[in-house]
């Protein structure tokens, strides 16, 4: 596996969770919202949870999205923000990607795949394993999650 440079915690990566927490405002469904940034930290492609089917979660449709900018294989260099910790399935899809770093607010106890309930990006049999960084943010992530979840109630 390639080394990637030190991701920037500082500034940039500030904005670009905020710019999934964005996102996540507008969701139809679960607030949850994901984006890919490349190698530089700019804006790959964006996604936010859809309720017209459970396949599309906010990270899923980044994902894809980003694969049409950048390939099948132009992930190794970039980093995946969501403000929910994500499921197993895109969990998976990050690794079937080979993105090389996860990172995300809210941790998930009850289905989160990247430390919480599963830890899929470091343990998965098959070679590659993503960076995870986790509760970045946390707390703003998790009143966007509060809040979104009791307007739908």
């Amino acid at each position: 596996m390639k080394l990637m440079r030190p991701y920037m915690f500082e500034e940039r990566t500030f904005e670009l969770m905020g710019r999934a927490m964005e996102l996540a405002g507008r969701a139809k469904g679960a607030p949850v919202g994901a984006l890919v940034a490349g190698p530089e930290g700019e804006v790959v492609s964006e996604g936010c949870n859809d309720r017209s089917s459970p396949f599309l979660h906010a990270e899923a449709i980044a994902l894809r999205r980003a694969q049409e900018e950048l390939g099948a294989s132009g992930f190794k260099e970039c980093t995946l923000f969501c403000t929910l910790e994500p499921c197993a399935m895109c969990a998976g899809a990050a690794l079937l990607f080979k993105v090389g770093r996860i990172v995300f607010g809210a941790w998930d106890p009850e289905a989160g795949a990247c430390g919480s309930v599963w830890d899929i990006p470091r343990q998965a049999p098959g070679g590659w394993k993503a960076e995870v960084v986790g509760g970045f943010r946390e707390k703003e992530c998790s009143k966007i999650l509060k809040d979104g979840f009791s307007r739908i109630r």
